[in-house]
């Protein structure tokens, strides 16, 4: 007969067997995340924060939305637990801070949005080519012909048109400048893309929501703005011309998650240089094609940003939430949950995470795509699951039990920490 202990290690191991969650004790000691940087993903952070909270009560995050080059610099600095860019770290920004990781978090869409009074919310047509005239300075009126020809139906006004962009460093003005310089090798000449570029005409304002403040309050403008922001303020967005140049295309989830294809496996390592990556302009007749990853930045050796083992841990478990269960609700606000092979690349990511050397996280690197953390289910062998069963039934004696166990925990089936 087995005593209540093996019937209880039994359970507890079987457990970690076959449940695809991956458990790891808390703490009710409270704790202040701190993070830092861009404006893009802010409201979907802002509604983790509190959904995490929920789940955690001693946890609390502060993210401030200063913008991606803020967010960068003191990431740099070691001044907040994690930053956030829509832009990778460049070359010269990997060097100032080396062991940095990059772990995306949601894929977003920046839309070209409008006040016209004339005309309809919503409804604009527009290529790529004309957005970066715009921007220039060179297409200067709203009745333009090259708009009209688009828009036969709309009632474009005589009126000038004034444009508005950000004025600090921001990761939404890199991917918005980086389209631009696909499309139009004279934008690309002239003005080139980055967080921040020397606007030839406009108003500047700081974050998604001063650009989105110009818009708001100024008749017959345009600006660049993250698809959240519009569509809580309930602002008109244009459509965009897609890059095989067969439609306009309305920025919306089908459409962004349409860009998304297949990017997953063409990414780096968390730990690898991002520089370069892009998901603008993807071809596809349903592909919006101002789209792009906005990122989490987080130090390999989290000692430099972290005052202690346990607040780092903390932190650990904050980012794992936010990039599985987490993104359940990034739909809510109009954001495309990232792939579970995306998922997967970042919880690689954080179990390269150490502290003073000792690694915090050593749970499972593979997802189910479905909110769970999976296990490896499928590599045990039968005559390890005999075992199981043998042993519950008394057929077999702990030796058998500690030899499956072993190969188990060898095989790295069963985390122990």
């Amino acid at each position: 007969m087995r005593t209540i202990t093996s019937l209880i290690l039994i359970a507890v191991l079987l457990t970690s067997v076959v449940s695809p969650l991956y458990v790891q004790a808390q703490t009710s000691k409270e704790y202040s995340i701190t993070g830092a940087g861009a404006t893009f993903p802010f409201p979907l952070i802002d509604l983790w924060r509190v959904k995490y909270n929920e789940k955690h009560p001693n946890i609390f995050l502060n993210y401030q939305s200063i913008g991606s080059g803020g967010g960068v610099k003191q990431h740099i600095e070691n001044t907040v637990n994690f930053g956030a860019s829509d832009a990778p770290l460049t070359p010269n920004e990997v060097q100032l801070a080396p062991d940095s990781l990059t772990i995306p978090e949601a894929i977003g869409g920046i839309t070209v949005t409008y006040n016209i009074p004339e005309v309809p919310k919503s409804g604009l047509k527009i290529t790529g080519t004309q957005v970066a005239d715009i921007f220039l300075g060179k297409i200067t009126r709203w009745n333009d012909p090259g708009i009209k020809a688009n828009n036969p139906t709309l009632n474009l006004p005589n009126k000038e048109i004034v444009t508005a962009h950000r004025s600090d460093g921001s990761g939404t003005t890199y991917g918005f400048t980086e389209y631009l310089s696909i499309i139009s090798p004279e934008w690309e000449e002239k003005v080139g893309f980055g967080k921040s570029v020397p606007w030839p005409v406009g108003l500047g304002a700081a974050g998604n929501e001063g650009v989105a403040g110009i818009v708001k309050s100024t008749s017959y403008s345009v600006g660049y703005v993250e698809l959240a922001y519009v569509v809580q303020s309930n602002m008109a967005y244009a459509f965009i011309q897609n890059a095989d140049k067969t439609a306009f295309v309305e920025p919306s989830l089908k459409t962004m998650s349409a860009a998304a294809a297949g990017a997953a496996t063409k990414l780096p390592q968390a730990h690898e240089s991002w520089a370069g990556v892009s998901i603008n302009n993807a071809p596809g007749k349903d592909s919006y094609p101002i789209t792009s990853f906005t990122y989490l930045l987080v130090h390999e050796k989290l000692e430099k940003a972290v005052k202690d083992k346990a607040q780092a841990k903390e932190v650990v478990n904050l980012i794992k939430w936010m990039i599985t269960d987490g993104q359940k609700h990034s739909p809510e606000l109009l954001y495309v949950p990232i792939p579970p092979e995306v998922t997967e690349l970042g919880l690689e990511g954080l179990a390269r995470i150490t502290y003073n050397g000792e690694k915090l996280y050593n749970g499972p690197t593979t997802y189910s795509g479905d909110g769970l953390l999976s296990t490896q289910a499928k590599k045990i062998p039968d005559w390890v699951r005999n075992i199981f069963k043998f042993y519950g039934a008394g057929q077999i004696g702990d030796d058998d039990l500690i030899n499956g166990l072993q190969f188990l925990i060898k095989e790295g089936i069963i985390k122990l920490q």
